[in-house]
């Protein structure tokens, strides 16, 4: 399939430790990989592949929550983006996605990997915040977008906000039914929020945050009393994603009274541009991913060029740019 898209298969391998020699061997621009393998699963592929010859990977990921997790550890590791196998007849069925199964591998290709793997000395804990307890905007919203190279960005970026900062947080990744679940409770046991996946009228307060449902439309339904509430809804596709932030982010900027930042994160796309001009246009500010440690500079690109980025933050410096954001407003 990926010869008839016009991409370039140098070899072939039934397990991953063949995986890994042939990675070696032929420098290829972009991996394909599946997980439950012989002789070496994909995981311990991943993590020779990324110490011995830093390659773009994509995961090729059953539909089941013990296949969620290990797509994860996955990208832990250094995969980029995982494609979701359809369920019953493989053959059959991943045919039908052949155009969207080449056009992510392409967008995979482009990873500049080196820049992509981050370690978890990375971080040395929340940043510190002078201003954050005196003049922390009162009952503040965040609502984050992203796609590929996303969720362990996400991770890191709530890993590292404190509570203290009292954040409604809404966040939308671009990912498929079964994995949304399993993706708000890592998200749930890496930070101090408490995280779950969104359901049909679910409200949150400060402290509190959704993970949008796989399949399904986020939208922010109501808001008083420092409470959000959202629907889920089966809308027609938007920039081909459902989720698309675009919906959330819109419908917060058209229901939140009270002060909303938008942060754009990595992913390919246009998703969140819109957006971030709604949230900018209603008094909120908006930040977005820089290109350097962006896996895929689509999304936060397309939201810049709109004039509505008020900071351009690198990985690193997401959560103090959300900080400093919370606690001006946006204002220079």
């Amino acid at each position: 399939m990926l010869k008839e898209e016009g991409i370039s298969v140098v070899e072939t391998a039934s397990d991953g430790k063949t995986g890994v020699e042939c990675v070696i061997r032929h420098e290829p621009d972009v991996v394909t990989m599946d997980l439950e393998m012989p002789r070496m699963d994909g995981i311990e592929a991943v993590e020779r592949i990324m110490k011995a010859q830093p390659t773009p990977i994509l995961v090729l990921s059953a539909h089941a929550s013990d296949g969620a997790e290990l797509t994860f550890e996955a990208m832990d590791r250094g995969a980029v983006d995982f494609f979701e196998k359809p369920s019953g007849e493989i053959s059959v069925g991943i045919k039908r996605q052949q155009t969207r199964l080449a056009k992510t591998v392409r967008s995979v290709a482009s990873v500049d990997t080196p820049a992509n793997v981050h370690t978890s000395a990375r971080t040395s804990g929340r940043p510190k915040h002078a201003a954050l307890e005196s003049e922390c905007l009162r009952e503040p919203t965040l609502v984050i977008g992203s796609s590929t190279g996303g969720p362990t960005v996400v991770t890191e970026l709530l890993s590292e906000l404190p509570v203290e900062a009292n954040l409604r947080i809404l966040i939308v990744q671009h990912m498929p039914d079964g994995f949304t679940a399993r993706f708000a409770e890592r998200l749930d046991q890496a930070s101090e929020y408490e995280v779950r996946e969104a359901t049909d009228g679910a409200r949150i307060g400060g402290g509190e945050a959704l993970v949008a449902k796989g399949g399904k439309h986020l939208e922010v339904s109501g808001y008083g009393g420092g409470r959000i509430r959202v629907s889920l809804t089966e809308g027609e596709p938007v920039h081909n994603v459902r989720p698309a932030a675009d919906i959330t982010l819109q419908t917060a900027a058209d229901r939140i009274d009270g002060p909303v930042t938008a942060a754009i994160l990595t992913g390919m796309g246009s998703d969140g541009a819109a957006g971030a001009e709604a949230i900018s246009a209603a008094g909120g500010a908006v930040l977005a991913q820089d290109e350097e440690t962006s896996a895929v500079f689509g999304m936060p690109q397309r939201a810049i060029e709109t004039g509505a980025v008020n900071e351009i933050r690198p990985r690193e410096e997401l959560a103090t740019g959300v900080l400093d954001l919370i606690t001006t407003g946006g204002r220079q």
